[in-house]
């Protein structure tokens, strides 16, 4: 004799589903499957028939309504688990530098070059901590250090784009996933400039 199976098919109804009609208007089909609401409320569920999540599911767009930036500081945080990240030895005091240990007694002779080295990437840390932390992954994709002008992030920005257009690389996949990246950092850098601009002219009309 042989055991009918138990295990949950693809596109079988939802077990938990109320017992209820479609809730797309019109519809009188049963309700079996669940979509969200919103990506505010993803615990909050519309319940359609097969039909209709499909339907819903192709026109669902998760980043519908964000700006360029917000999208950007979305995706970041989903690299880290949306939870809070540090660099490297930095929440306990100085950052651990590996040249400075190095050869402590200059056996080599190259002690000077090393501090030096070292003493211009400390430069450089303090440099990038006075970089605002949603420009940080924008800067670097578009190779700028910070603070930058509206003109040089504009000349810039065309070079990029002249560079990695889709149309000036026969259409190469890579090329225009670079040229998107270029664009969205450029969004969210010539945003913030706009809003740096806009803020220090209302203080000055005010004082």
């Amino acid at each position: 004799m042989q055991r009918k199976s138990t295990r949950h098919r693809a596109f079988d109804p939802d077990p938990a589903a109320p017992d209820a009609c479609c809730q797309m208007p019109g519809c009188t089909a049963r309700a079996g499957y669940r979509a969200p609401k919103s990506r505010d409320t993803l615990n909050d569920y519309f319940w359609f028939c097969l039909e209709h999540v499909r339907q819903y599911n192709a026109n669902w767009d998760y980043y519908k309504g964000m700006t360029p930036g917000q999208i950007e500081a979305h995706l970041r945080a989903d690299t880290s688990w949306q939870r809070p990240s540090w660099r490297l030895g930095a929440r306990g005091g100085q950052t651990f530098d590996e040249e400075e240990v190095l050869d402590p007694l200059d056996i080599l002779g190259a002690g000077r070059q090393r501090r030096a080295q070292a003493a211009k990437r400390r430069q450089e840390q303090a440099a990038a901590s006075d970089v605002p932390l949603p420009l940080r992954q924008p800067l670097s994709t578009l190779g700028l250090a910070w603070p930058v002008s509206l003109d040089i992030l504009k000349a810039r920005y065309k070079d990029l784009a002249r560079q990695h257009h889709p149309d000036a690389n026969g259409g190469d996949r890579a090329a225009e996933e670079r040229f998107k990246a270029v664009n969205a950092a450029y969004s969210v850098v010539r945003e913030h400039i706009h809003r740096v601009e806009t803020t220090s002219v209302a203080q000055a009309r005010a004082g």
